[in-house]
């Protein structure tokens, strides 16, 4: 047994190298062989993190997602087929199979390529809609490339995408221009876990480069209707990406100048890009990780015996407190909630009765404690302390913490004379008794008449 010491040091400094919080065992998917070299940089940028990347073709009959029931990687690139599909082990039911394991897969498209059919399958899965005949690239004629694609203006140049949302971080902006060549771009449902990372510009529309017609009559979307990256959170927080061109991965497009008609030639910013895109598919960045939850009677002198009670009484003031973490590419970080947005308790019967904010009052070095204090509703029965933040590019939190909440006990209750409403009652109470004993004290201490006075009356 003198290789368990060196087995636990190996899986402990891989864990350390890898700047992914679920795993670094990254899965490429690459048919043609020959095309590996066009995206070294891209390889390289994912070694320098940490991921250890196995490739594979989806016609290798042994390749497999899970082994013994398990996930056999965490992580899982799709470059696009040029057969028919990936292979039954990536069937459309294995890969979301895989997603619902926690995994996590970026899916690249290209433009020069016809879709199969089997990906179009995955992607409804997700609400995700390609193009009917799935052979459609995004093409502008006002802000393509000049030096690249004077001619056929397939090659998008396009700002980089800022924060998409007031209530959401900024994880994919920066400065510079994007090239997007050859993106095959889709449009994306109404399902609330779909977000767009990157649209197309509002000239920008979907044409088929294999019809001869010289212009489009029926066009399937056009400008901010066409998405060219998108992202997908389940509700497990596993995450899908799907790139619309693969091509803008490639070594070539990661030093490339590109010049806009009528602009200057500016070089692109791919390669940042890819790698904010790829940090935040394979969870490096808006992975949010809950510590303490501590809820408890608004006292000083508290003890542990104190903390989490399972029985609350009606008006009792309630503390609650979580400690959340955001983990940014090789650590855990202080959780900081975005403008314009807020992080809210709900104490819950079949309803929420309270809907509160929760305001930072404590900060660790890599945490942040939210609280809130609030007076238990005079209702009794079981009721939750409910967490649900659910926003786009952080990973999903759902706490729910139940406990009883009773009425008054009989000795509980504030006496009668505590209650100055009550003290008209209690003085009219106290003067019918006043009154009686008066008049016992008058009846007891009055002299009876005498006998002659009686005989005096009779006569």
């Amino acid at each position: 047994m003198r290789w368990c010491p060196s087995l636990m040091l190996f899986g402990l400094l891989a864990a350390v190298n890898a700047l992914s919080s679920s795993g670094n065992r990254l899965l490429v998917v690459l048919e043609d062989s020959a095309e590996k070299g066009l995206y070294s940089t891209l390889w390289g940028d994912l070694e320098a993190r940490g991921y250890n990347l196995i490739f594979e073709s989806p016609k290798n009959e042994q390749l497999s997602l899970f082994e013994l029931g398990d996930r056999a990687y965490d992580h899982v690139l799709l470059l696009p087929p040029k057969s028919k599909g990936f292979g039954p082990s990536l069937s459309p039911k294995n890969l979301v199979d895989f997603i619902n394991s926690d995994g996590n897969v970026l899916l690249a498209l290209s433009g020069k390529s016809t879709t199969p059919s089997a990906v179009s399958s995955l992607l409804l899965e997700f609400d995700l809609h390609l193009p009917p005949d799935r052979s459609s690239v995004a093409v502008d004629h006002f802000n393509y490339d000049t030096i690249s694609a004077s001619e056929r203006h397939d090659v998008l140049v396009l700002e980089r995408p800022g924060r998409l949302r007031p209530d959401t971080k900024d994880f994919f902006g920066g400065e510079g221009v994007l090239a997007i060549p050859s993106a095959n771009p889709h449009t994306l449902g109404d399902s609330s876990l779909l977000a767009p990372i990157l649209r197309a510009p509002a000239t920008a529309y979907s044409y088929n480069p294999k019809e001869d017609a010289g212009s489009v009559e029926d066009v399937f979307a056009t400008g901010s209707q066409l998405a060219l990256v998108s992202a997908m959170q389940a509700r497990n927080s596993a995450r899908f990406t799907l790139l619309g061109s693969v091509e803008s991965l490639q070594d070539k497009w990661f030093t490339a100048s590109v010049q806009v008609p009528g602009g200057k030639q500016v070089e692109t910013a791919n390669r940042e890009f890819a790698k904010q895109l790829t940090a935040w598919t394979f969870k490096e960045t808006g992975v949010l990780k809950v510590g303490k939850i501590e809820h408890h009677l608004a006292k000083d002198d508290l003890t542990v015996e104190d903390l989490n009670p399972r029985i609350y009484r009606v008006k009792n003031e309630t503390v609650f407190s979580i400690e959340i973490s955001e983990y940014a590419h090789d650590k855990y970080i202080p959780f900081e909630v975005p403008a314009n947005d807020a992080l809210q308790l709900e104490f819950t019967m079949l309803s929420p009765f309270y809907r509160l904010n929760l305001t930072p009052t404590k900060q660790t070095e890599n945490s942040t404690v939210f609280s809130t204090q609030f007076t238990v509703p005079d209702q009794h029965g079981i009721f939750s302390f409910r967490v649900n933040y659910k926003r786009p590019f952080l990973s999903n939190i759902e706490e729910k913490h139940e406990a009883t909440v009773r009425h008054y006990a009989h000795n509980e209750y504030p006496r009668s004379w505590e209650i100055s409403g009550g003290w008209v009652w209690i003085a009219g109470l106290w003067s019918v008794i006043a009154g009686f004993l008066a008049l016992v004290v008058v009846w007891l201490y009055s002299a009876p008449t005498s006998a002659a006075d009686r005989r005096k009356k009779t006569q």
